[in-house]
Formats: C-alpha cells, sequence, structure tokens
C-alpha cells in the first residue's frame, strides 16, 4: 500500500482511494454506481488515460460514449490536458447518437441508406408526422401529431419495426398505420430521425455478421457514461459490441435515473449483472459538491425507493447552512419569495450566475420571470426557443439543407416561398400534385411543373428563378466551404433585406443569422453532411452559456449534470411533485422521488424548498388549495431550518403558514361537495373524452375514476389537479 501522496503514480494522485480503484482495475466488465458529486467524470477520463498510458491500449481501440455534447467536449478537453490532442482526436468519443450517426454513414449502405441522409430533428419531425396524420384523414385534435410521435419514438426504443407493432386496440392501429407511413415519409426525403440513429445501428450490428465483426475488432474497450439512462436500442448496441472482449466499463447511479419518458431504463443495470455475471462492481460515495446537510437531506428522501444499492454519501464540507423550507398562499407569493431572497443573496455576495431556481413543470416559470422582472433581476429561462429552432436559423439551415438534399420535402416547404417570392399556396399544392404523379419529391414535381408550363408567366419564372438557384447550390457546396455556402445562399435570396425590417426583433434575427455564420467559421474544415449531422444533435443543454452571469430557470429535468451555489426547488406539492399523472403508479412516483434528489443534489451550498397553500392550474383564473409533496415528510428535521415569517397581506390574514414544528390552527370544518358523478360524461385537455366511473373524497380531495376512450383506459384524477369539462349527456 502506497504511503505517501508523491509516491502515487501522477494520474492517480487526485483521485480518493475509491476512485483509485476504480481507475486501476483490470479490463473486463466493471459497473461504477457513482453518488451525485462524485467526481464520475473525473474517474472516467482518469480511466482512459491509465488505460492508454499504462495499460499500452491504443486510442484506436476505444469508444467513450456521453449523454451531451458538453460532457463529451469536457472529456475530450481533459484528455487532450492529460494526453495530448493527437491521443483525444484518435479515440471514438461522443454521445450515443453522434456514434450512431458517424457509424451508419459509413455502414448505413448495407440498410439502403445513403451516405449523406439528413437527420430530422424535433421541428422536422413533427412536420412530418402533420403531413402524415393529414395523409391519412385522422382528426389531429383526436389523434395529435405529438403524441403519435411519442408511441412510435417508445416503439423504436424497443427495437420494435412498424411491421412488427403490436395493434390490440384501434388507438394502437392508428399508431401503427402512422409508424409505417412515418417511415416511408422519412425514407422519401433521405432521412432519419433521433430514434433511428440507435434502431438501425442496433438491427445492423444484429443482422450483419460482416459491420459488427469490424466493430467488435475496432472497439476493444467500450466506455459509458450515465448508463442508468440508456434504453434498450442503446443497451442491445453496448452488448453487441462488448460480445466478446467483454471489455465494457460504465458509470452509473440508479437514483438519478429521470428519462424513462424517452424510453430510459434503470433497469439495464439488472440485465448488465445477469449478461456479465463477471461483472465487477465499484462505490463512489465521497461527494465533492454539496454539503453534508443537503447530502444528508436529498439521502433521506432518496432512501425511500426500493430497487436500488444504498449509498452513504460524505463531504469533507461537514454541517453547511439547513435546508430552508418555506410555505407560501400561492404561486406568486412564493416567486415573490424567491426573488426577495435572491436580492438578498445578490447583497450578501451572490453573483446572479450562482442561483438557480428549478421546477417540475415548464408552466411554471411565468410566475417567477414576472416577479424577477418587477424585482428587475436579470435571469436565462433553460428550455425557452432553442437557438437552432429559431425561424431565421432554421430558414438559413432549410436552404443549407436543399443544396444538401434537393429531394428534402420538409426543407423545400419551408422555404420555397421564404422570402416571399410569388409562389403561392394553389402553386404549392400543384407543386405536390405533380410531385404524386411522378412518385417523386417536391423538387422533382416542380421541375416537372416548369417542364409542362402553363402556370402563367409570373410563377413560372419564380418556380424557374428558385430552381436554378437550388441547382446552383448543389453545384457550389462542392466548392464552398459551409460559411461560404451560407453567405451564397443568404445573397442569393436577400434573406437580410427581408428580416432586416428596422424593427428590434428583426435586429436581433439578423444577429443570430450572423452568429451561425461565426458558428460555422470556427471550423472552417468541416464538411456539409457532418455541419448537419452537428446541429441536429445539439441539446438544450450544450446551448447553455456558462459565460452570462443571470439567475438560471430550469426544469428538473434539465438539471441534470449541472450544479449551482444556491438552489430553489419550487412547487413542491401534491400533484406537481410527484406529478398528477404519476402518483397511480408506484414505479413513477419512485422516478418523481428520483427527480426531486436530482434536484437537491444540484446544491452547493444553500437549498431552499417552497411550496404553496393554492395555486392555479392549467391556466385556470381561481387557484386551488394544494397539499404539500408526500416527499417533504421524509426530511429529518435536523437538516431543517424553521420558515421565516414575512408577513402576510390583509385579503390572505385568514391564512397562516404551518410546518411540523409550528402550532396547528384550529380550523372549521369545511363541507367539500363532489363535483362529478358516477356515469357522468366529461373532457380532460389531455386524455380527450371520457366517463365518470366513481367519485369519491380523499381527505379534503375529490377523486376521479374516469374511463378514457382510444386506449387509454382508467385514470384516476384530483379535480383540483386536473379540471375536468363536462359534456352533455346523450
Amino acid at each position: 500500500m502506497v504511503s505517501m501522496k508523491q509516491d502515487i503514480h501522477p494520474l492517480l494522485r487526485v483521485l480518493n482511494e475509491q476512485q483509485r480503484a476504480a481507475v486501476t482495475t483490470p479490463t473486463g466488465p466493471v459497473l461504477v454506481l457513482a453518488g451525485p458529486g462524485s467526481g464520475k467524470t473525473r474517474v472516467l477520463t482518469h480511466r482512459i488515460a491509465w488505460m492508454l498510458s499504462e495499460m499500452h491500449v491504443s486510442p484506436w481501440q476505444v469508444l467513450a460514449v456521453t449523454f451531451t455534447n458538453k460532457a463529451a467536449r469536457e472529456m475530450n478537453h481533459r484528455l487532450g490536458t492529460m494526453l495530448g490532442d493527437t491521443s483525444a482526436r484518435a479515440m471514438m468519443l461522443g454521445t450515443f447518437h453522434a456514434t450512431c450517426a458517424r457509424i451508419l454513414r459509413r455502414e448505413g449502405e448495407t440498410l439502403g441508406l445513403s451516405p449523406n441522409y439528413l437527420i430530422f430533428d424535433t421541428d422536422d419531425q413533427l412536420t412530418v408526422m402533420k403531413q402524415v396524420v393529414a395523409d391519412l384523414g385522422l382528426d389531429d385534435k383526436k389523434y395529435r401529431p405529438h403524441n403519435l410521435l411519442n408511441a412510435i419514438s417508445s416503439a423504436k426504443n424497443e427495437l420494435i419495426l412498424p411491421a412488427d407493432y403490436p395493434v390490440r386496440t384501434y388507438h394502437d392501429e392508428i399508431v401503427a398505420r402512422a409508424y409505417v407511413r412515418y417511415q416511408q415519409t422519412l425514407r422519401k426525403n433521405d432521412g432519419l430521425d433521433f430514434d433511428d440513429l440507435l434502431m438501425e445501428t442496433a438491427r445492423m450490428l444484429q443482422t450483419n455478421p460482416t459491420v459488427v465483426r469490424q466493430y467488435r475488432d475496432r472497439f476493444q474497450h467500450i466506455l459509458v457514461d450515465e448508463f442508468q439512462d440508456t434504453n434498450i436500442a442503446q443497451y442491445v448496441i453496448l452488448k453487441q459490441l462488448a460480445a466478446e472482449h467483454h471489455s465494457l466499463y460504465v458509470v452509473a447511479d440508479e437514483d438519478q435515473s429521470i428519462y424513462s419518458w424517452r424510453g430510459a431504463d434503470y433497469r439495464n443495470i439488472v440485465r448488465l449483472r445477469e449478461d456479465f455475471p463477471e461483472l465487477l462492481e465499484f462505490l463512489l460515495e465521497e461527494n465533492y459538491r454539496s454539503t453534508q446537510v443537503i447530502l444528508d437531506g436529498a439521502q433521506a428522501i432518496i432512501a425511500q425507493n426500493s430497487d436500488r444499492t444504498p449509498k452513504h454519501l460524505f463531504t469533507e464540507k461537514k454541517g453547511g447552512q439547513p435546508i430552508s423550507l418555506n410555505e407560501a398562499y400561492d404561486e406568486q407569493e412564493e416567486a415573490d419569495f424567491v426573488a426577495d431572497e435572491t436580492t438578498r443573496l445578490l447583497r450578501n455576495g451572490h453573483k446572479h450566475g450562482d442561483i438557480a431556481v428549478m421546477y417540475r413543470t415548464n408552466a411554471q416559470s411565468r410566475a417567477l420571470e414576472e416577479s424577477f422582472i418587477r424585482h428587475n433581476i436579470p435571469y436565462r429561462l433553460i428550455g425557452a426557443t432553442r437557438f437552432y429552432s429559431r425561424k431565421e436559423i432554421k430558414d438559413v439551415l432549410g436552404y443549407v439543407r436543399l443544396a444538401h438534399n434537393p429531394d428534402d420535402d420538409v426543407s423545400f416547404a419551408r422555404v420555397i416561398n421564404v422570402p416571399p417570392r410569388g409562389i403561392g399556396a394553389r402553386t404549392i399544392s400543384a407543386v405536390a400534385a405533380a410531385a404524386q404523379r411522378a412518385g417523386g419529391s417536391l423538387y422533382a414535381g416542380m421541375l416537372a411543373l416548369i417542364q409542362a408550363g402553363g402556370q402563367g408567366g409570373r410563377t413560372e419564372r419564380a418556380l424557374s428563378a428558385f430552381a436554378a438557384m437550388v441547382a446552383q447550390w448543389v453545384v457550389l457546396r462542392q466548392e464552398l466551404s459551409v460559411a461560404g455556402l451560407i453567405d451564397r445562399v443568404v445573397a442569393d435570396t436577400d434573406y437580410e433585406t427581408f428580416i432586416r425590417d428596422g424593427s428590434d426583433q428583426g435586429e436581433s434575427r439578423w444577429e443570430n443569422v450572423l452568429a451561425l455564420r461565426a458558428v460555422v467559421a470556427e471550423a472552417p474544415d468541416i464538411s456539409l453532411t457532418d455541419f448537419l449531422t452537428d446541429v441536429a444533435l445539439v441539446a438544450d443543454v450544450d446551448e447553455l452559456s456558462e459565460e452570462v452571469d443571470a439567475v438560471t430557470l430550469l426544469t428538473l429535468h434539465s438539471a441534470k449534470g449541472l450544479e449551482y451555489p444556491v438552489v430553489f426547488l419550487t412547487g413542491l406539492e401534491e400533484g406537481l411533485l410527484p406529478h398528477s399523472r404519476s402518483i397511480e403508479s408506484a414505479v413513477e412516483v419512485a422516478e418523481e422521488r428520483r427527480l426531486l434528489y436530482v434536484g437537491m443534489t444540484r446544491a452547493e451550498r444553500r437549498l431552499y424548498l417552497t411550496y404553496a397553500f393554492r395555486r392555479s392550474w392549467r391556466g385556470f383564473r381561481d387557484s386551488e388549495p394544494s397539499a404539500p409533496s408526500r416527499f417533504l415528510e421524509d426530511l429529518p428535521d435536523a437538516v431543517l431550518k424553521q420558515p421565516r415569517d414575512r408577513g402576510r397581506q390583509a385579503t390572505k390574514t385568514s391564512w397562516t403558514p404551518s410546518w411540523r414544528a409550528a402550532p396547528k390552527r384550529a380550523e372549521a370544518p369545511v363541507r367539500v361537495e363532489l363535483q362529478y358523478r358516477t356515469g357522468q360524461r366529461v373532457a380532460h385537455a389531455f386524455y380527450g373524452e371520457g366517463m365518470v366511473l366513481g367519485s369519491e373524497l380523499e381527505g379534503r380531495q375529490e377523486m376521479v375514476t374516469v374511463l378514457f376512450g382510444n386506449g387509454i383506459g382508467v385514470k384516476k384524477l384530483l379535480s383540483s389537479m386536473a379540471p375536468m369539462e363536462p359534456l352533455p349527456q346523450h
């Protein structure tokens, strides 16, 4: 055993004992269970460095997979510093989707894919599905495109092809039909969506012995971050690649699995143990982020979950400020408390960027934003319109995508009359009809229409001019850099004149176009295909600038991987956290508990928990009584600070905040009338129409059991959390 720090290998000096053991373990299947803030990125990067420097592994043989581009960049930077840029560049290091995209560029022809296929982002997918719904003659209010996309995404994550989609109900039949048409439309446009990148790679590795042999021989050592967030498709990819050498090194934490709605399955950890019985496991329990008080509170919350590996998080940051638990009258008072406390923290030396405010749903940001504006507190909202989703950026990218692939119908439809060039809806319909007759793309339909003539002088000239522009861009894409191509399409379309309309908004939009140009200029040698791939795979968290000094507002699902000196967790009420859609499922409630745990462990020094006595819901003006989240009952008294008495407005003097040690107030019994009756027909904003099977009181809340159609089935809903509109009886 090494007794002196200076005798330890340089790569290991910055690591604790648990980390060193995980870094230096022999090759083979390894599971590192890493608590929040325990230095998992450091362990992964040092493991790679150790393998290359001490185990003499070639960088070419290493595949390292992360879940965000930001994490990949951080690892690449650290490895470049430790090993030199040459070794870092020789590895394949990136997100699952980016890695699969690169493999499919090289091998996709075995699946009938073009090497220049396009990746359809979220907006593109929705555009395609809206057209599918229209083509199938479906009611888009009853069969919402977004819901159909979610069902198809779930199928792809489980490697279910369109022909194999299980049909048990009429709703399933609709999804199956939409799935078939959706995939046909993607292929017609030479495109894949995000889920296709995983599914097609997994399918190729399962069915093509030549390809799987090639990549097994190349990737002799595979390392995976955030393994608990993998889905079935991702697990199959890893299992196929590691099937012979078994050198699979994964870092995970079941307690931070919060993305089941994206297909993530923390039970992949169980599958890993079953498929690799020689698996070695290591625990990382020393936390470098939070105070012990925050850790004690978070561990008390998560300890109530089963099916997890117990961890005992500890830190050298002993003690710390107690967790502040605060009850507000309503969401406005809650937001004002957050703003007031933020102002106090700023006066006491904190920076705006030190502070984050987190919540369960995006709708909760409204009251917070309004209060921050009133208090003149700068903030940034994560989850607002992404840079690459802004209209002006989508327009320019639409032109560039047409230069890359003129048969991209989504981009064609977007830009054919942007800026306006006299090509109206009637002409576009004629183009679509010509395309359908020819069985080709909209671009091919336009060329056929031009050749046939008869559209009228002005329209024909406009179509011909547009066709000539696109044809020229297709030629120039081989000669110009991506930045040069952007310059050319902006000039040819006179997009600057169109967008700079003299307003501040117009100037801001033009600045966004220039920002896009600047991003491309930073990588002058990037190919058009790689640029479009990178753009499609950018996530919200990857666009989060660390240079802006502003308070961050974000959902709990967006908080993963982030940390702040001060964190406010707001809206800790039944129906919000746990969410009303989760309260009838023990599995989903357990994930809601993990979501709170993730939020709490983002805090470094100060943690505030807030909930409201009343809260407006789903846009209804009148607020409804709320109950504190059941999770708060698990907090030990030792970690809590008594809430401050902030004073109440005169209109609220009938209500007094209370929590545990506060004296209970005497209240007159309140008579609660049931709003719904058995057999009543109702309409729900999310589930659609249904029939009430029963209604009963749970405490002072009405619980309604409703049978919904379209394959949704029976749901139990709190009337205060999910109001429904009564429908006329037949």
